[in-house]
């Protein structure tokens, strides 16, 4: 079967189909009678997931954060990094990120002027990671008022911040409007972490701690929870680098497993955010 025929319910993640469903108050995923069903694996797979991030009890339940979650249209981990940027006083630039990291490639690179674009995207480069890279981006150009001849000038796509800021306008009401309705339980507040980019860096982990690697000192990098290698795409802001420990957002299978936008990170933050992933870090 080639890949445009199989139906959509078994290509995607099924993360947020699942939250969602959870929150609707079905909980027998494996015997709900979906129209094209997914593999069980892959169901398994993806409460496993929401029960690592906190959002399914130990008896597959919807947990109070995994209800928070739900009222977000993202993947799990980006709904379990924006509440977690909540608690950590960072909300206004994790929106930020996660408008950025959905709005897919904010750089180009014409084939005639690369080594100027190069240039260009090398002084928006922040030593701590590739999340930081497009909150510095989206950042400057808000400071130029969010001006296309600015995007022209700096080789950056203006359809693709334009959308960014669109998918931040529809999180900031869904927020505002997430209180309203769910009162003060769930008061969500949009606060700015100023220059502490450590808690930025925490909140995605608490995310994405699944994704963390560690460095290889063969090459390359492990990941904690497969082992499987993978590499940092040199077009990463910390490439040269190659730091002890990150997070990725994804995998993009090249000419190697290359991890997509970056992070580095303290491995002691895995057995603060995730205690789960955390005992493999402490048993290592």
């Amino acid at each position: 079967m080639s890949p445009a025929s199989v139906p959509e319910i078994q290509r995607i993640n099924l993360g947020m189909i699942t939250l969602t469903m959870k929150a609707m108050g079905i909980n027998d995923l494996l015997s709900f009678d979906f129209m094209d069903p997914p593999s069980p694996q892959a169901l398994i797979s993806a409460m496993e997931q929401l029960y690592s991030l906190g959002a399914l009890d130990e008896e597959g339940l919807l947990t109070k954060l995994g209800r928070k979650m739900a009222e977000f249209p993202l993947d799990p981990p980006l709904s379990k990094m924006l509440l977690a940027s909540v608690d950590l006083g960072c909300s206004d630039e994790i929106l930020t990120i996660i408008a950025m990291i959905q709005t897919g490639n904010i750089f180009y690179r014409p084939r005639e002027k690369q080594a100027q674009a190069d240039q260009k995207r090398a002084k928006f480069f922040q030593p701590e990671g590739d999340h930081l890279t497009l909150l510095a981006v989206y950042e400057a150009w808000k400071a130029k008022n969010f001006s296309s001849p600015w995007c022209f000038e700096n080789f950056v796509q203006s359809r693709s911040l334009r959308r960014a800021q669109d998918v931040r306008k529809q999180l900031l009401t869904i927020m505002d409007s997430a209180y309203v309705y769910l009162k003060k339980r769930y008061k969500l507040d949009i606060v700015s972490a100023g220059k502490n980019f450590t808690k930025v860096r925490k909140a995605i982990t608490a995310g994405f701690f699944f994704h963390a690697g560690r460095k290889d000192p063969q090459e390359g990098y492990r990941t904690l929870v497969e082992n499987q290698p993978v590499y940092i795409h040199p077009s990463s802001s910390v490439f040269q680098r190659q730091p002890d420990w990150v997070v990725y957002h994804e995998l993009v299978m090249t000419t190697k497993e290359y991890m997509r936008e970056v992070i580095v990170i303290d491995p002691k933050w895995l057995v603060e955010l995730a205690p789960r992933c955390g005992q493999l870090v402490i048993s290592e």
